[in-house]
C-alpha cells in the first residue's frame, strides 16, 4: 500500500445510531472520507430517547443537519419540575433566558426512531453511499497506519481498510469487547417503562403541563414529554415486576394525568438502566464513542446528549491530524476531556436527579434559585472541558445571570459584524481556530494577517475599523461591546476558540508588540506550527 493510498483511506464508523450518524455528519463536514457500517438491515424502530438539548442543536448546526431535525421536532422553552402528589410546580426552568448565550434558547422533543431517519437522510444528501446497512463487523486487525476490518455482508465476507475505527456500536459494543476493554459500574435493579399515548391534553382535557415535565414522588415518579404527534410518559418498574398489559398501562396513565375520555396506547418499550463507563476509550487507531464508552442513566436527557459531546470533540481532531495541521498527540486529548464529563459529570448528575425524583435526595447543585444557571446547565451549555490538563472541568453553572467565560468553556454564540454583515462566533470557528483580539481598532493594533486556513485572526471592537486602518479584512464590530461583556474579559485580551466552539485560552494581548501569541498557543495545542498559505 502506498502512502497516497493511506492518505485516502476513510474513517470507519461502526453503528448507525444517533451518535454514529452525527459523528459521520461531522467528519463529512470537515471533509474527512467516512464510511458507516450498521449490522441491522434497517434503522431502529424502538421508541426511546425523546429530548435533544441545546448543545446538541449547536453541534447539529455546525454539521449542517439542524434544519431537518428542527422540522421534525417540537420546540420547548420550559422544563418543569412538579410534585406528583399535589400536581404543583416546584421549579420551572425557562430556557428563554439563554438568548445571550445561544441562537437556540430551547430544547426539542423528538423520539429517537424519528430522529435517526432524519439524520440518515441528511447524511445521504451530503455523502451518498457512505452508509452500509446489513454489514456486521466480525473482527479487525490494527496496523501501524490503518485498521483492517472484517465484515459479514449480504454479499458475503468482506475486508475493508480504514484510517481509524470509531466504535459507535452501543452499550454492548463488540469493538470494545474485542479490545478487551472493561466496563465499570452497575445495572439498576429497576427498569424503565416508556409509553407513547394518543390523548388530548390540550383542548378537551387541558392540563397545561410543560412540554417536558418531571413529576417527583417517593412511590413512583414520572416524566411526561409532549412529542410532536403524541404524549409520552416514562416511569420506573419495580424489580421483578412483570410488564404491564395495555389495560394496566391505560389505567396507570389515567392515575398520572387524570380522567380523560379517549386514550390510546401507541407504543411501549421497557429497557434496563445502566451506569457504566469504559476504563479506557481508545486503543491505537480505535476510539469508543457514545454508549460504547459510557452508559448513563437516561435522566435529564443526559444519555444521548452526552454521547453527542463525544461526536463534537473527536471529528475535528481527526480532520486536523489528517490535514497535517496537528500531530497524532491531538487525538489523546479526546478521552482526557470527555471521560470526566461522562463519569463524574453527566453520570453523577443523572444519578442525583434520579434520587431527587425518588425524593431520596435534596435539590441538586444544578437546581438553584437562579434560572439562568439552571437553564444553562440543563441545556448542556455549562460544559467546561479540561483544555490544559489542569483538572479544571465542570458541567454546572449557577446563578441568575451569565458569568464570565473561562478556558475550556463553550463560547457563547453571539453575533458580530464583519465588512459584509452579521456573523456568529460559532460559525466563525466552525472549521478553524479563531483568535479574537478584544481591543480598540482606532489605535491600529497589530493583528496577524489572514494567511492560514487553520487559524484566523479578528480584532473585536466597539469601534468599527476605518477603511484606512489596514484591519478591515480582520476586524469585527461589537456594538455596545455586547460580546466582550458576555465573555467578561478586559480590554486588550486575546481569546482563542477551537473548532468545536470551546475556549482554548484567554491571555493578555499587547496591541503593539507584533508577537503572534495565538500561533504560539496553536502550536502547543496541536503539536504543529500553524500551516501558512
Amino acid at each position: 500500500m502506498t502512502a497516497y493510498d493511506i492518505d485516502e483511506l476513510p474513517v470507519a464508523v461502526i453503528g448507525a445510531g444517533p451518535i454514529g450518524l452525527i459523528t459521520a455528519l461531522g467528519l463529512v463536514q470537515y471533509g474527512v472520507p467516512v464510511v458507516v457500517f450498521e449490522e441491522d438491515d434497517r434503522l431502529s424502530l424502538d421508541t426511546k430517547a425523546g429530548t435533544v438539548l441545546t448543545r446538541t442543536l449547536e453541534v447539529l448546526h455546525r454539521y449542517g443537519a439542524l434544519g431537518e431535525v428542527l422540522g421534525a421536532s417540537l420546540r420547548v422553552d420550559e422544563i418543569g419540575e412538579l410534585d406528583r402528589a399535589t400536581n404543583t410546580p416546584t421549579l420551572s426552568v425557562r430556557t428563554g433566558d439563554l438568548t445571550e448565550d445561544t441562537r437556540f434558547p430551547f430544547v426539542v422533543n423528538i423520539p429517537q426512531h424519528h430522529l435517526e431517519p432524519v439524520l440518515r437522510t441528511s447524511l445521504e444528501k451530503k455523502a451518498p453511499g457512505v452508509l452500509h446497512m446489513g454489514h456486521r463487523l466480525t473482527g479487525f486487525t490494527q496496523h501501524d497506519d490503518h485498521v483492517e476490518l472484517r465484515l459479514a455482508t449480504p454479499g458475503g465476507e468482506r475486508t475493508f481498510r480504514a484510517r481509524h475505527l470509531l466504535a459507535c456500536d452501543g452499550g454492548r459494543s463488540q469493538v470494545r469487547e474485542d479490545l478487551g476493554i472493561t466496563v465499570e459500574g452497575r445495572t439498576l435493579e429497576e427498569r424503565y417503562m416508556l409509553v407513547d399515548l394518543k390523548v388530548d391534553l390540550d383542548v378537551d382535557s387541558p392540563r397545561d403541563y410543560p412540554y417536558l415535565a418531571y413529576f417527583g414522588d417517593p412511590e413512583e415518579w414520572m416524566i411526561l414529554v409532549r412529542q410532536p404527534h403524541c404524549w409520552r410518559f416514562l416511569y420506573p418498574l419495580a424489580p421483578g415486576r412483570p410488564e404491564p398489559d395495555r389495560h394496566e398501562l391505560a389505567a396507570k396513565a389515567r392515575r398520572f394525568i387524570g380522567e380523560v375520555e379517549d386514550l390510546e396506547i401507541l407504543g411501549t418499550n421497557i429497557y434496563t438502566v445502566h451506569h457504566r463507563v469504559a476504563d479506557r476509550w481508545s486503543d491505537g487507531r480505535v476510539f469508543l464513542m457514545g454508549d460504547a464508552a459510557h452508559l448513563i442513566t437516561p435522566m435529564w436527557a443526559l444519555g444521548l446528549n452526552t454521547g453527542v459531546l463525544d461526536a463534537s470533540n473527536l471529528p475535528w481532531r481527526l480532520a486536523w491530524v489528517r490535514r497535517g495541521w496537528a500531530d497524532e498527540s491531538l487525538l489523546t486529548a479526546y478521552e482526557k476531556e470527555q471521560a470526566p464529563l461522562a463519569i463524574q459529570g453527566s453520570g453523577e448528575m443523572a444519578e442525583a436527579a434520579r434520587a431527587y425524583m425518588d425524593r431520596r435526595g435534596g435539590a441538586l447543585e444544578a437546581m438553584t434559585d437562579g434560572n439562568w444557571g439552571n437553564a444553562f446547565t440543563r441545556a448542556l451549555l455549562g460544559v467546561r472541558l479540561d483544555v490544559d490538563g489542569s483538572g479544571d472541568w465542570s458541567m454546572v453553572k449557577t446563578g441568575d445571570r451569565p458569568v464570565p467565560v473561562a478556558p475550556g468553556d463553550r463560547a457563547p454564540d453571539l453575533p458580530l459584524f464583519g465588512p459584509e454583515g452579521q456573523v456568529y462566533l460559532h460559525d466563525l470557528a466552525a472549521d478553524a481556530f479563531v483568535a479574537l483580539y478584544f481591543t480598540d481598532t482606532r489605535r491600529r493594533p497589530a493583528v496577524p494577517a489572514q494567511n492560514s486556513p487553520a487559524l484566523r485572526h479578528y480584532a473585536v471592537s466597539r469601534w468599527d475599523a476605518p477603511h484606512d486602518s489596514g484591519l478591515r479584512d480582520r476586524a469585527l464590530f461589537d456594538p455596545g461591546e455586547r460580546v466582550r461583556r458576555r465573555f467578561g474579559v478586559a480590554d486588550d485580551t486575546l481569546v482563542l476558540l477551537r473548532p468545536d466552539g470551546h475556549v482554548a485560552a484567554i491571555v493578555p494581548y499587547v496591541p503593539g508588540d507584533g508577537h503572534d501569541r495565538a500561533a504560539e498557543l496553536y502550536g502547543r495545542i496541536t503539536g504543529r506550527p500553524v500551516p501558512r498559505v
